[in-house]
Order: C-alpha cells, then sequence, then structure tokens
C-alpha cells in the first residue's frame, strides 16, 4: 500500500514539480490537494485520518501553512514536513513547535527527495532483473 499524501501548495509549477517527485521516489498516491488554508481544513475535516503525510508550503495565496501544521499535528494521521522558500533558522524552530516533523527549503529539492526515499512505511517497489 502507498503512502498516502496531502499537498498544500499554491503554485502551479510547484504542485507538477512535487507530483512528478513522488512518482518518480514511488510508494506514495497523492490523495488531496489544497491552495490555501480554508481548501485545506475543508479537506481534513472530510478526510481525517485519510493521509499518512502532508507536504505544506507557508505562504499561502490565502491563509498560513502554519495554522496548518498547527491543525495537523493535532490530527491522529501522520507525518508533516514543511516545504517553504520562506525558511530560516527561526521559521524552523516555530515549525517544529508546532509539529512538523520536517522543515525543509525549497531551495533543498534534494533534501525532500531525501526524506521521502527515507520515509516509514514507504513500499520499494522490486526492479526486476
Amino acid at each position: 500500500m502507498a503512502v498516502r499524501v496531502f499537498m498544500v501548495e499554491d503554485s502551479k509549477p510547484m504542485q507538477e514539480l512535487l507530483r512528478d517527485l513522488l512518482e518518480s521516489v514511488g510508494g506514495f498516491e497523492l490523495v488531496g490537494m489544497a491552495t490555501n488554508e480554508t481548501a485545506a481544513t475543508e479537506w481534513l475535516l472530510r478526510h481525517r485520518g485519510g493521509w499518512d503525510l502532508a507536504i505544506v508550503d507557508l505562504l499561502l495565496a490565502e491563509g498560513s501553512g502554519f495554522t496548518l501544521v498547527s491543525r495537523m499535528n493535532k490530527e491522529p494521521s501522520g507525518a508533516v514536513v514543511v516545504f517553504s522558500d520562506f525558511v530560516t533558522p527561526v521559521v524552523r524552530q516555530r515549525c517544529i513547535r508546532l509539529g512538523a516533523d520536517g522543515v525543509i527549503s525549497k531551495g533543498q529539492f534534494g533534501e525532500l527527495r531525501a526524506y521521502l526515499h527515507a520515509f516509514p512505511g514507504r513500499v520499494h517497489e522490486v526492479q526486476e532483473a
């Protein structure tokens, strides 16, 4: 079974990059996506326990990823990784305090790839020789 991913990202190009990354790493299924805090909150309420990993941007066209990270931390679901252009040491500490399991700058795409490769519960596809 694939790791169920909920994505909160308002940039269309970044949405596509993240979809491509999830597909290339393998073992992940994008089960939901939102582009703002309101839509993300509504999705989370309708899909309690329906995700294993959330990838959340902090700066959204409407609302804040900080609020979502705090809200997701109260859910019984999975891990939350912040993936944002707005990562500083202070922001990283705040996200961790709010319950984020990881905080990665969008400038460190390879770090997100490594995080996904190491994600617990990911089913590794077996390559035939």
